[in-house]
């Protein structure tokens, strides 16, 4: 069982703010400072700083609390795992290509295992990983980039990072510099997206940025994304999987080869592993 000022210290870092942790916790105040207090000389450390009348977390609270969050996520886990009359449920998260594209297959398996509830969202790789963070999902299977120093991860596959137009584009079948982008629709994800982070990264290494092109768009849905496509001369980057599934669509290539990596993701040191096995091997 967790002490009760390891909870106000998540709180804490959640909210960066003594009042607003106080409420949340149902305390005064000054009750959150000696908890505060409290972990400080336990663990010989500072964890907070003010500078300007702004709470900043220390090195040292950032190592407490990725400890504290993994030995959360634990506790809550093993209640669980001790209702044994009740199904263990297990919450997945994925990012739109995979939630789309992917998983569906491992999703239906489950779904037929009477031992187990589900609970799967799809949303973009920073609230993912945010979700994890706040012990909301056991794991997520993300693309793109993540913090390695975070997190544990085990890959799912390495997947081509393509151009996607219909296939009456100008660019189909085809391979283009950054250069020849310009005049171009160019549809792309939401920010906080993998897919997004990827292209970005690509412009970036070639002294490029989305901000120079002039008809950039923000399409959060892949079959509205898609739908588009179809219909108009607009082009976006994705990862081939977007583009196979749909008959109307092909695909077109940067000069460089770009790969990505779907993941899954999960809290360091904690029993989320277990679900993430028993998930990969279905």
């Amino acid at each position: 069982m967790l002490d009760n000022r390891i909870y106000t210290f998540i709180n804490l870092c959640e909210t960066m703010n003594y009042r607003k942790t106080a409420e949340n916790l149902s305390m005064t105040q000054p009750a959150v400072t000696q908890h505060i207090q409290f972990l400080e000389q336990e663990y010989g450390c500072k964890l907070f700083n003010y500078d300007k009348r702004k709470l900043s977390r220390t090195q040292d609270a950032e190592k407490l609390l990725s400890c504290a969050r993994s030995a959360l996520y634990n506790e809550i886990n093993l209640r669980n795992l001790l209702k044994r009359d009740k199904p263990i449920t297990m919450r997945i998260g994925a990012t739109k290509t995979i939630g789309n594209y992917e998983i569906a297959q491992k999703i239906s398996h489950l779904l037929a295992d009477n031992n187990i509830l589900l609970s799967v969202i799809i949303d973009n790789t920073e609230n993912l990983l945010r979700m994890i963070d706040n012990g909301e999902l056991d794991f997520a299977l993300v693309e793109g980039y993540f913090d390695r120093s975070k997190y544990d991860c085990t890959l799912m596959k390495k997947v081509d990072f393509v151009g996607i137009c219909k296939k009456s584009h100008a660019f189909a079948g085809k391979m283009v510099s950054p250069s020849e982008l310009y005049g171009q629709k160019i549809l792309i994800r939401e920010k906080g997206s993998g897919t997004r982070a990827i292209f970005e990264r690509f412009l970036l290494n070639r002294n490029y940025s989305i901000n120079q092109f002039e008809n950039v768009s923000e399409i959060s849905s892949f079959e509205l994304l898609k739908s588009c496509l179809r219909q108009t001369d607009a082009i976006t980057f994705a990862y081939k999987t977007v583009a196979t599934s749909d008959s109307e669509l092909t695909t077109f290539y940067l000069d460089e080869k770009i790969y990505g990596e779907f993941n899954y993701v999960y809290l360091r040191n904690t029993s989320a592993k277990a679900f993430v096995d028993k998930f990969k091997n279905i």
